[in-house]
């Protein structure tokens, strides 16, 4: 007999939406022209979640990641991703291979989009356990990975809803 658990979150690559936008104008949401590098290796590569390799083709452009609700706490910072599309993330009810072992920044945000007292430091020994704490404190609705020295933004977490599908989940930003 085999058990499949149900996943307790999701994990929310940059939307292929704002992604395509990016790469056809080449300018990001707010005017700001996007710049093209070649990746040294292990540049965060928001799009399909793992550690860019060297001479792999990136855009480094300004994002800014959707809260539950307008809110003053909203920020645009700088991300990394493929300057061609790519396969995207692979398991997105796991958190990424790549950034296990970094410490991070869990913000929590509340229904409102403000900053929750949830929010934490985790020092990437057990990301998983850490998102599942966070998402079962009540009033938090979505988490933003973080950097710890940059502050930068890696990616989004919610619970996982019954019937999700994981292609699908990780094209909501």
């Amino acid at each position: 007999m085999t058990t499949t658990s149900t996943p307790v979150f999701l994990i929310h690559a940059l939307p292929a939406e704002a992604l395509a936008d990016v790469r056809e104008r080449g300018i990001d949401a707010f005017g700001v022209p996007a710049e093209r590098i070649t990746a040294t290796g292990g540049e965060p590569a928001r799009c399909c979640l793992r550690d860019a390799a060297p001479g792999e083709e990136m855009l480094l452009f300004g994002y800014e990641p959707p809260l539950p609700a307008v809110s003053p706490y909203r920020e645009v910072g700088a991300v990394f991703a493929h300057a061609e599309p790519c396969a995207g993330p692979g398991d997105v009810t796991r958190y990424p291979a790549d950034w296990h072992g970094r410490a991070q920044v869990l913000r929590a945000y509340d229904a409102h989009g403000r900053i929750h007292d949830a929010t934490t430091v985790h020092d990437g020994r057990d990301p998983e356990r850490a998102i599942a704490e966070i998402l079962a404190t009540p009033g938090v609705v979505r988490i933003h990975s973080r950097n710890v020295a940059w502050g930068c933004y890696m990616f989004a977490v919610s619970a996982a809803v019954a019937g999700t599908n994981s292609a699908a989940a990780s094209a909501v930003g």
